[in-house]
Formats: structure tokens, sequence, C-alpha cells
């Protein structure tokens, strides 16, 4: 799973409306493959998540060409513990999430035919919690 190594704070406030607001203006471009993922709507994606689409992207291409994850879990999601009383402090972190804005290219991949890369795209949006599209550099420019 991907997670930080270290971090400053153990702890991190939600900050829901103002990271996600707005379309991505980092990251909205494809920079290493031919062919890329990219989200249509915002929302946290968790490290199981991505794990998830990664391994369902390599198995599907039989482990050629080569796939690049452009997202990082770096922001801890914390939660109290079922049936606890209110108070007491926050929650201890339950795992790692990445901040995902509209038109956020999340996964590349190099190195095979276009149907393939666009069928191995849909297994790995199928395991994501948003609405993405597949692009080529081609489409893009």
């Amino acid at each position: 799973m991907l997670s930080p190594k270290r971090t400053k704070y153990r702890k991190k406030q939600r900050r829901v409306k103002r990271s996600m607001l707005g379309q991505a203006t980092r990251g909205n471009s494809i920079s290493f493959g031919e062919h890329g993922l990219v989200s249509l709507s915002n929302a946290w994606i968790t490290n199981r998540q991505i794990e998830a689409a990664r391994i369902a992207m390599t198995r599907h291409i039989k482990r050629g060409g080569k796939v690049w994850i452009r997202i990082f879990p770096d922001v801890p999601y914390t939660k109290k513990p079922a049936e606890t009383r209110m108070g007491k402090g926050k929650g201890s972190p339950e795992h790692w999430v990445a901040v995902v804005r509209p038109g956020t290219v999340m996964f590349e991949i190099a190195g095979v035919t276009k149907e393939l890369a666009e069928s191995a795209m849909r297994l790995a949006s199928s395991k994501l919690p948003i609405k993405t599209k597949v692009v080529s550099r081609r489409d893009v420019g």
C-alpha cells in the first residue's frame, strides 16, 4: 500500500471544501505514458483503491508495458472507534487518501496497444469511486 514514509504531523484537518474546489491545475496532462485515466469529479481516493486499480491494470496487460501512478495518498484520514462517546479528542489515523480534482491524470500506460490500454483503464476505473475517462496523448494535444 502507498503511504508516506514520514510526515510532519500525524493528524491533519479535513479541509473538504477548499482542497477539492475547481479543476485540477497540476497533474492534468499526460507526461509519461501514451494513455491516461482522467477523473471527471472530485473525491478522496484511498491507498487501497489506488492499489486495487493498479493490480487490475497490470494483470489485464499481463505485465507488459509500463504503468505510472500519478496520485499519492499523503493525507491521513482519521476515524473514532465504533460505539465511542463524543469528545476525548480526534480519532486515530485509519488510512491515507489522495485528494483528486476533476481533470487529474491518475494513471498512465505506455508500451501496449490502444485497445488493450483502454480496456485496462476501464477495469481500473471500476475499482475507483469516481467517474473517469480514458484519454490518449494524441487526443490531449
